[in-house]
């Protein structure tokens, strides 16, 4: 019984190469790989070195023909970017991979490695694999290059405040810091009553005046003047310029108020004191204790003006002082203040120590005056008020002494001070010794005012001791809960949080 064998497909044989004679399978160019490779070059137009621009300003990668783009190390971003470079001639072949080859961040190289496939004679695919090497050049983008040169600019955004003291400027500044308003400004210049702010884009200017009008009380218009025009292009070249005013009333003022005004806000008295400016313009009437909040658009339909300005204060001492129970109030009055307390008392300037001149006067600040404290005020009864309100009220109504704060010993205050806070960068007309004393003015109120303290960053000095929080005097402190530490960010020269891929 014979058995049938199966069949057996025949096996492929082999061919000798056409260039070296080896055996290879067969395939249709008739030649072994490493002969291909000697006679075919598929990257053959595709540049093996490659210049890329980054911007050490902004930290940001050119990607052509203008636009300007944030990469970080090893990011799938710069590997677009990077390829784009040699898109035209990487049209001819088919990209398989490619994937970054680690290069040190400070070398100034990035290398790509690609796989490419191609057919080449017949009909063969043939597979390579190389690097491109990215030598990064430094070159200052346009927004930086505006920066730099501080004088190119397209708007102006011009703060003034027609006052001697600089309180609501100091405030300001502390607002702007603490949201980043200034990061777009090209450069801030001081001047002796405002600040001007110089911006490389309309849009950038109206932010801040749209920022300003919301944080403090004022008004604004803008104007605008053409610099160029190309008539082929109809293209306009404007600087656009935006004046904001700040209402004149800072903290500490004492105002006099219409009679219209001061009817409706609760028939208040129209002699009233300036506790704060934020928002809103906020009052108090000291004889009252009722309150009353006045925003932009009030003020300039009915305007009024500081019967002082901040050196006429006066120092007086409180020879005797009595608490006023709360009366009921009329009707129509607005409301109270709950943290001021009510209170009549007899003061004497310190000045006048020899004399027998006292002066009466009903108070707000009964929460914190004692027989025997210094207090500061201002004497309207041996002043000319030169204001259109005043002159026509009845004398009757008109105090002889408003008290505005309970005085300390400054010196001891500032040698105990174990906070600061930041600044802006700014070009400035020169800090004389009355900007300097305005300053301490400022801080004095934040310790004095949590309202305040809520919209500022304060931040703990490392160089003062931290002492207790107990003081002989009572003066007001900033409580260590309420101080941030300071900040020292450093990121890589060639690509911001990149490096720490890198690193991983």
């Amino acid at each position: 019984m014979e058995y049938m064998k199966a069949p057996v497909a025949p096996s492929q044989g082999n061919i000798l190469c056409c260039q070296c004679g080896i055996p290879i399978p067969p395939n249709p160019a008739n030649m072994c790989v490493a002969c291909l490779r000697t006679q075919v070059d598929i990257t053959e137009g595709i540049p093996k070195q490659v210049t890329v621009h980054f911007c050490k300003q902004c930290e940001r990668y050119l990607q052509p023909p203008g636009t300007w783009v944030q990469c970080a190390l090893e990011s799938r971003e710069l590997l677009t970017l990077c390829l784009k470079k040699i898109k035209a001639s990487l049209s001819k072949v088919r990209l398989i991979e490619a994937s970054f080859v680690w290069t040190e961040p400070h070398s100034r190289r990035l290398k790509i490695k690609l796989t490419v496939q191609k057919e080449v004679m017949n009909g063969a695919i043939l597979q390579q694999v190389f690097v491109v090497e990215y030598v990064v050049q430094p070159q200052m983008c346009d927004d930086c290059h505006r920066v730099e040169a501080k004088d190119f600019w397209k708007a102006v955004v011009q703060v003034r405040q027609k006052t001697l003291h600089k309180k609501t400027f100091y405030y300001l500044e502390q607002l702007i810091l603490k949201h980043r308003l200034h990061q777009n400004t090209l450069r801030i210049k001081e001047i002796h009553d405002g600040l001007d702010f110089y911006y490389g884009s309309k849009q950038h200017a109206q932010k801040m005046v749209d920022f300003l009008q919301c944080t403090v009380p004022s008004r604004s218009k803008s104007s605008q003047r053409l610099i160029s025009h190309d008539i082929h292009s109809n293209a306009y070249n404007y600087k656009s310029t935006f004046s904001v005013e700040i209402v004149p009333v800072c903290k500490d003022n004492v105002v006099c108020l219409s009679p219209k005004l001061a009817q409706s806000l609760g028939n208040m008295s129209q002699i009233c004191v300036c506790i704060r400016v934020t928002s809103a313009v906020h009052l108090i009437d000291p004889n009252t204790l009722q309150i009353a909040d006045i925003d932009g658009n009030t003020y300039w339909r009915h305007p009024f003006n500081s019967l002082f300005h901040p050196k006429q204060l006066e120092e007086f001492i409180v020879i005797d002082i009595t608490r006023v129970q709360e009366r009921k109030q009329g009707a129509g009055a607005g409301m109270r203040s709950n943290k001021h307390t009510l209170a009549e008392a007899w003061v004497q300037k310190t000045s006048e120590m020899n004399t027998d001149n006292q002066y009466f006067c009903r108070t707000h600040l009964g929460h914190l005056l004692n027989p025997g404290d210094l207090v500061l005020g201002y004497d309207l009864a041996n002043c000319n008020l030169n204001d259109e309100f005043a002159n026509k009220m009845n004398p009757h109504n008109v105090p002889d002494v408003v008290l505005i704060k309970k005085s300390y010993d400054r010196t001891k205050r500032q040698r105990r001070r174990n906070w600061k806070l930041k600044e802006l960068e700014r070009d400035r007309e020169g800090m004389d010794t009355d900007d300097e004393r305005q300053y301490q003015d400022f801080l004095e109120d934040l310790e004095e005012d949590e309202t305040i303290r809520r919209n500022v960053n304060i931040y703990k000095d490392s160089k003062i001791p931290v002492e207790s929080d107990t003081d002989d005097e009572g003066a007001p402190r900033i409580s260590l809960a309420e101080m941030l530490e300071e900040l020292h960010i450093s990121q890589d020269a060639t690509g911001g949080e990149g490096s720490d891929m890198m690193t991983q």
